[in-house]
């Protein structure tokens, strides 16, 4: 499975628009348009397909973290088990 795999299905499963992908980028200052994210959501073989790096997911999932909880009152990563 490619991180564009694990984009998308995290795109679908939390009913994320191009536009709020963005956003939650920007909650960790990564900026990328919205034509270099359409891109990543290309098939394989198009074109115009972009294979979405390391960096990229990571700082996705870190902004989602921000997005679905909130930011740290402290400033560092909060341990809810």
């Amino acid at each position: 499975m490619t991180n564009n795999d694990i984009l998308k299905k995290l795109r679908v499963a939390l009913h994320l628009r191009n536009d709020e992908i963005i956003q939650i980028l920007a909650l960790v200052d990564f900026k990328v348009t919205a034509s270099e994210l359409g891109a990543l959501f290309r098939k394989e073989g198009h074109e115009n397909y972009k294979p979405c790096g390391d960096q990229l997911l990571r700082n996705f999932l870190n902004g989602l973290i921000i997005h679905m909880r909130g930011p740290a009152e402290d400033g560092k990563v909060r341990d809810e088990a």
